[in-house]
């Protein structure tokens, strides 16, 4: 049995993912830091980086868990944008909000054909 998988939602899912670490760096050394000069927040985008390769390669496995990881940006951008006073980091926030929304939405939906056909196969 063929398992046909959205290749549109795997390419979604890598744009996030790059976004999301994009985000966390720049924001963290340059765009709106906790501290002047950058801070080391900036290692917020390190567990990101592991499922880089993964993700690309569309590693099931993978993108389940990166998908449960874009869990904690979402709660960490949802603090900040309540939380923190600067325009340029709540947007930033907002932005890292938008993101992990859609890597969990881009993984999950990605990975569901392949999940439902695994079972029909028990």
């Amino acid at each position: 049995m063929e398992i046909q998988l959205n290749q549109g939602l795997h390419r979604l899912a890598c744009a996030c993912l790059f976004g999301l670490i994009v985000l966390c760096v720049g924001w963290e050394l340059w765009w709106a830091p906790l501290r002047p000069g950058g801070s080391l927040m900036a290692l917020k985008a390190v567990p990101l980086l592991f499922a880089v390769r993964g993700v690309l390669r569309a590693r099931l496995y993978t993108l389940q868990w990166v998908a449960m990881l874009s869990l904690l940006y979402l709660m960490e951008g949802s603090v900040r944008a309540w939380s923190d006073t600067s325009a340029v980091s709540v947007a930033l926030a907002g932005l890292e909000i938008l993101l992990s929304l859609g890597l969990y939405f881009s993984a999950i939906f990605y990975v569901r054909p392949a999940k439902r056909a695994a079972r029909q196969s028990h």
